[in-house]
C-alpha cells in the first residue's frame, strides 16, 4: 500500500541514519544506486528524504545499509518534499545554486518561454545528472544537466 507522510521528521532521522551507514561502510552514492537499480541522482534524493523508493529498491538499499524493516517502510513512503529550510541557504554549495538562480533565473525563464511557450518544466517527470569534466584551462568543471518534461499552460 502507498503511504504519504505529513511531517518530514521520520525521513530526516532516516536520512541521518543512512548517511552514517554510508560513511561507516565506505560506500559511494553510485554503489547505493546500483544496488537499488535506479539512477544515482534519484536514489541519493530518495535516501536523503525527497522521493519514495519502489519496494525492491527500498529493500536493496536497506540491506546494503543494514537498515531495519521500519526504515525500509519509511524509504517507501511519499515524503514531505523540500530539503532546504526557509531563508537564504548557508551551506556554500547549496548557496551557489541559490546564487545561480538569483543571477540566471530570469534568463532561464525567458529562454524557456521563448523556445517552448508559456508553461513550466516538471520536477516530477525529471532527470538529473552531475558529471566531472576536465577544464581546458586547468582544473575541473561540473556539468549539471536538468532534464524536465515541459508542461504547457492550458487555458480553461
Amino acid at each position: 500500500m502507498v503511504h504519504a507522510q505529513f511531517d518530514n521528521t521520520a525521513r530526516q532521522a532516516l536520512a541521518a541514519k543512512a548517511v552514517d551507514a554510508k560513511i561507516r561502510k565506505d560506500l559511494t552514492w553510485r554503489e547505493i544506486a546500483d544496488a537499488a537499480g535506479l539512477s544515482v541522482a534519484f536514489v541519493t534524493a530518495a535516501v536523503l528524504g525527497q522521493h519514495p523508493l519502489p519496494e525492491a529498491s527500498a529493500e536493496a538499499v536497506a540491506e546494503l545499509l543494514e537498515l531495519d524493516a521500519d526504515d525500509t517502510a519509511v524509504l517507501r513512503t511519499i515524503p514531505v518534499r523540500g530539503s532546504i529550510p526557509g531563508g537564504i541557504p548557508t551551506d556554500p554549495t547549496i548557496y551557489r545554486f541559490y546564487e545561480m538562480l538569483q543571477v540566471y533565473g530570469t534568463t532561464l525563464k525567458a529562454l524557456v518561454h521563448e523556445q517552448l511557450g508559456d508553461g513550466i518544466i516538471s520536477a516530477i517527470n525529471f532527470k538529473l545528472d552531475v558529471k566531472k569534466v576536465a577544464d581546458p584551462d586547468g582544473g575541473e568543471r561540473a556539468v549539471i544537466t536538468l532534464d524536465g518534461k515541459y508542461l504547457p499552460t492550458k487555458p480553461f
